[in-house]
C-alpha cells in the first residue's frame, strides 16, 4: 500500500502553500508603484521556490510504488532555454513594444494550459474505460475541457492581438462576426457537454482535437472585429482566460500553487476587465462577442476648421507663468520615448512653483497600465499621478494642459457626437481648461480612427514636432526666460 503522506509529499504541499502565500503578498505589492518591484520579486520567489521542491519532492505512481519525477535533465534545459529567451526579451522590448511582448506572454500561458488538457484526456479516458464508467460526467473531464477551451481561446486571441498591435493584421468590420462569435460560443458549450456524457473509449481522442480546434478559431474570430482603441479591454480578457485555464490545471493536478496563481490572475483580470469596460462605456457581454471597437466613419463635422499652432517660446512664457499645469500622456509618449524630458520638463515647473500633475485615462495607451509603467521608468511620482474623475475635477482650476501624443482619451465627440463609435465614453475633459497645448507629429488620426475635434477648440494651440524632442527645446526655452 501507497503512504500517501511521506515527508518528502508533505514539504511539497508545504511548498506550495508558501508559494500561494508569496503570490497573495506579491499581487498586494503590485498595487504601489513604490512597492512594486518587491511585490514581481516576491511573485517570482513563489514560482521558484514551487518549481525547485516540485522537482525534487514530486512523486508518481508506477506500478504501485512511488518513484521521483523523471526526466530531469529535459525538465532543466527547458527551464532553461524558456528563462534565457523570456530574459532576452524583457531586456530588449521596446518601450513602445510593451503591449505586444505582454500579448506573446499572456498566450504562451494559454497554450501550456491547453496543451496540458491535451495531454490528460487520455489518460483520463482510458482511466475511467478500464473502470467501466458509463460517462465522463466528472469534475476531471470538467477541467480538462474548460482548461483546453479556455487556454485555446487565450493563445489564438493572444496572436491575434499581437498582430494587432504591431500593425501586421487589420481588423475585420462587419457585423455578421458576431453572429459567427456567438455560434462559435454556443458550439463550443454544447460540444463539451457532449463529450462529458459520452462513454469513454480508449484511444478514441478525436473529441479532444476538434475541441481544441474549436477553441483557436473562436479566439481568432473574436478578436478579428475589435477595433485598436479598445485593445487594452482585449488584453486584461484574454489575461483573465489564462488565469482561469491555469486555475483549471490547479484543479486537475490539486496543485494548490498552480491554483491560487491562476485564481490571481483570472479574477484581478476580470475586475481590470469590467472596470475597463466601465472606462470605455463598453458592456462585458460586447467583449466577449467582439462586437465592438473603433471605426473611420465617424461622422464628420460640418463648416470650416482652423487649427491654431503656438510657438515654443509662447509656450515657455504660458507655462513658466500658470499656477497649475496638467499633463496628459498617450502612446505618443510611448513612441517619441518621451517620458525622461516630460518629467525633466515637470522639475523644472516645480522649480519655478508651478503645480504639475498628470491626468491618466484607464485605457490610454495599448495595454492597461501603460502610462504608469512609462511614467514610473521616469521616476515620476506616484502621488502626480491622478485618475480621470479627479483630472476632471481639477481642470477648470487648470491653467495649462499638455497633451503629448494622447488623443482619442481627449476627445470630445464621445460627448457631443452621438453618432461618433466612442459615444458616452468617459474621457479627459482638457477643453475645460484655460489652455490646451497638444504636442502631436501632424494632424492625424488616433488608433480608434476617427477625427478629433479638440485640435480645433479655440483654446487649443498646437506644437507640431517630435514630442521628445519638442519637450527639450520647451525646456531649453523656459532655462533662458
Amino acid at each position: 500500500m501507497i503512504q500517501l503522506f511521506t515527508p518528502q509529499i508533505s514539504i511539497l504541499e508545504i511548498s506550495y502553500v508558501l508559494a500561494s502565500v508569496l503570490f497573495i503578498l506579491g499581487l498586494k505589492k503590485l498595487s504601489h508603484p513604490d512597492t512594486a518591484r518587491n511585490g514581481n520579486l516576491w511573485a517570482a520567489a513563489g514560482m521558484t521556490l514551487a518549481i525547485l521542491c516540485t522537482i525534487l519532492f514530486h512523486k508518481k505512481e508506477e506500478n504501485g510504488v512511488l518513484e521521483n519525477i523523471g526526466n530531469i535533465p529535459l525538465i532543466l534545459a527547458a527551464l532553461v532555454i524558456g528563462s534565457t529567451i523570456g530574459w532576452v526579451a524583457a531586456k530588449k522590448v521596446k518601450m513602445t513594444a510593451m503591449p505586444q511582448m505582454v500579448s506573446m506572454f499572456n498566450g504562451m500561458g494559454g497554450a501550456c494550459a491547453a496543451l496540458i488538457s491535451m495531454m490528460e484526456f487520455p489518460r483520463m479516458q482510458t482511466s475511467l474505460a478500464a473502470g467501466h464508467a458509463t460517462t465522463m460526467l466528472n469534475g476531471e473531464a470538467l477541467a480538462i475541457l474548460l482548461g483546453l477551451t479556455i487556454g485555446g481561446v487565450s493563445f489564438a486571441g493572444s496572436m491575434i492581438a499581437f498582430g494587432k498591435l504591431d500593425e501586421r493584421i487589420g481588423d475585420i468590420k462587419t457585423p455578421f462576426l458576431r453572429y459567427i462569435n456567438l455560434a462559435f460560443l454556443v458550439v463550443l458549450l454544447i460540444f463539451i457537454v457532449f463529450i462529458m456524457f459520452k462513454e469513454p473509449v480508449a484511444g478514441e481522442n478525436w473529441m479532444i482535437y476538434v475541441l481544441g480546434i474549436f477553441a483557436l478559431i473562436y479566439g481568432v474570430t473574436f478578436v478579428m472585429p475589435i477595433g485598436g482603441a479598445d485593445m487594452p479591454v482585449v488584453i486584461s480578457l484574454l489575461n483573465s482566460f489564462t488565469g482561469v485555464a491555469a486555475a483549471c490545471g490547479g484543479f486537475l493536478y490539486n496543485n494548490q500553487a498552480m491554483l491560487t496563481g491562476g485564481i490571481l490572475v483570472g479574477s484581478s483580470g476580470t475586475i481590470l476587465t469590467i472596470l475597463m469596460c466601465k472606462a470605455m462605456n463598453r458592456s462585458l457581454l460586447n467583449v466577449i462577442i467582439g462586437a465592438f471597437g473603433g471605426s473611420s466613419a465617424a461622422s464628420e463635422q460640418s463648416g470650416e476648421k482652423s487649427v491654431k499652432e503656438i510657438t515654443l517660446s509662447d509656450a515657455a512664457v504660458l507655462l513658466s507663468y500658470s499656477q497649475k499645469v496638467l499633463i496628459v500622456p498617450g502612446y505618443g509618449l510611448a513612441v517619441a520615448q518621451a517620458q525622461h524630458p516630460c518629467h525633466d520638463l515637470d522639475v523644472l515647473l516645480t522649480s519655478k512653483g508651478v503645480e504639475v500633475k498628470y491626468g491618466i485615462h484607464p485605457v490610454a495607451g495599448r495595454m492597461p497600465g501603460h502610462m504608469n509603467v512609462l511614467l514610473a521608468e521616469a521616476d515620476v511620482p506616484y502621488e502626480k499621478l491622478l485618475e480621470m474623475e479627479e483630472a476632471n475635477n481639477e481642470m477648470q482650476n487648470t491653467d495649462v494642459v499638455i497633451v503629448v501624443g494622447a488623443n482619442d482619451v481627449v476627445n470630445p465627440a464621445a460627448e457631443d457626437d452621438p453618432s461618433s463609435p466612442i459615444a458616452g465614453m468617459p474621457v479627459i475633459r482638457v477643453w475645460e481648461a484655460k489652455n490646451v497645448i497638444v504636442m502631436k507629429r501632424s494632424m492625424a488620426k488616433g488608433y480608434a480612427a476617427i477625427e478629433n475635434n479638440l485640435f480645433y477648440h479655440p483654446r487649443t494651440r498646437m506644437l507640431f514636432g517630435d514630442a521628445k524632442t519638442s519637450m527639450q527645446k520647451l525646456i531649453a526655452e523656459i532655462k533662458n526666460l
